[in-house]
């Protein structure tokens, strides 16, 4: 690595931006929106790129992804990813920067990783006489329903690249600690719904009918045995039935239910035997009470696993940021899900978490998803440098 990117200047570089970088998070704050909605939040990206001189292509309506290529010459790829929508939940925190969208809050952190990552392009981008390769920025839509991820995959604009980045600002995390573990760390999301199908009668006279309901609640237990009976007690899985909706009158025999649940694992084969096993369980368990059902499944995200050698390269490039005894490198898997998942199954990569707790402010403490979550900002300079620095290190190593 050349004299220019040394750890001084891209530290120099960090903070000079940092303030930019909050106010862009909290402009974001300010204008959150729904997944596949963020109309607003692209066009304010791409003007920021636009200012970078970063040439992007969009990514199906609300996403992008921009290219910085290193002028040293060819070399290896990476794309770094930062998910940009909001979540349906009111902000009800007291700021200045409080959501001004009614019923929408960047509740999860996606407004710190799109900041960050525009942070760490103006960075890259003033860098680029100093690296070889090409550096992939994407700005990816719809992370809380799933949908994202897949139209960067599906769009061919994970072809190509050697390796992925992603980072996940944690509020469970003190600010000025980094996170960064090999293996298995989220679970797979998979959303199943199981139409059960009877035949309605008077109450009075059940012998007439087929109860759907019955059969319903009798699926809704017997889905419980795959986790107990079918799944080794050493792996992680869960199969949940949320919702279960049937009948239309008490003393009407019920001819339709409808059932929808989730089924969570970390691991590619323990996900397909137990989606399988679901499908099986409901079939059979429906014909014993003489219904029938059909079965579909929303694939929200597979299980997020990190390769072994860029979470131990993100442990190392941490390390140089906040000091060794800082990176967490051993933490239980989380049965949350993350669509960055996608990615990883292109190419190996790592999925880092950033702290944001600060000890001594409680308004930091709330968790992802709850309506009076905020961040400790610094975190976000800790976010932009991990990028960067990632970036590069993987760029100039042969």
């Amino acid at each position: 690595m050349s004299s220019v990117l040394t750890e001084t200047s891209i530290r120099e570089d960090v903070q000079a931006g940092a303030d930019e970088v909050i106010a862009l998070r909290r402009y974001f704050h300010q204008y959150p929106e729904a997944s596949l909605k963020e109309y607003e939040t692209i066009r304010r990206i791409k003007e920021e790129l636009d200012k970078l001189g970063i040439p992007y292509e969009s990514v199906g309506e609300t996403g992008a992804i921009g290219t910085i290529v290193g002028q040293k010459g060819p070399g290896k790829t990476i794309l770094l990813r930062a998910d940009i929508d909001a979540l349906e939940l009111e902000d009800a925190k007291d700021k200045p920067y409080k959501s001004k969208n009614s019923g929408l809050h960047h509740a999860c952190g996606h407004d710190g990783h799109t900041a960050a990552l525009l942070g760490a392009a103006k960075i890259l981008k003033k860098q680029a006489a100093h690296f070889s390769g090409t550096v992939k920025l994407a700005f990816q839509q719809a992370e809380e329903i799933g949908a994202g991820a897949r139209q960067f995959v599906k769009g061919g604009f994970v072809e190509n690249t050697d390796q992925v980045f992603g980072l996940h600002l944690d509020s469970s995390v003190p600010v000025g600690r980094i996170v960064s573990v090999p293996g298995a760390t989220n679970a797979s999301c998979d959303i199943f719904k199981i139409n059960v199908q009877g035949k309605s009668a008077h109450a009075a006279q059940p012998d007439k009918g087929v109860d759907a309901l019955l059969a319903a609640a009798a699926i809704t237990v017997e889905l419980q045995s795959i986790v107990g009976r079918e799944i080794s007690p050493l792996d992680n899985a869960v199969v949940a039935v949320g919702v279960l909706n049937a009948g239309t009158r008490y003393n009407i025999v019920a001819n339709h239910a409808e059932l929808e649940g989730t089924v969570r694992t970390f691991s590619h084969e323990t996900r397909q035997f137990v989606l399988e096993a679901v499908e099986r369980v409901a079939k059979h368990v429906a014909e014993s009470h003489r219904a029938s059902i059909t079965f579909e499944n929303y694939d929200a995200a597979a299980p997020l696993i990190n390769a072994e050698e860029p979470a131990a390269r993100a442990a190392r490039v941490a390390a140089d940021i906040v000091g060794a005894d800082q990176v967490i490198t051993s933490q239980p898997k989380s049965l949350g899900a993350d669509d960055f998942a996608d990615f990883l199954a292109e190419a190996p990569g790592v999925y880092a978490r950033v702290g944001t707790r600060n000890l001594d402010d409680p308004d930091t403490w709330y968790g992802h998803h709850h309506e009076q979550f905020d961040i400790d900002e610094r975190g976000l300079a800790y976010a932009t440098e991990l990028h960067v620095r990632y970036a590069l290190n993987y760029l100039e190593t042969n």
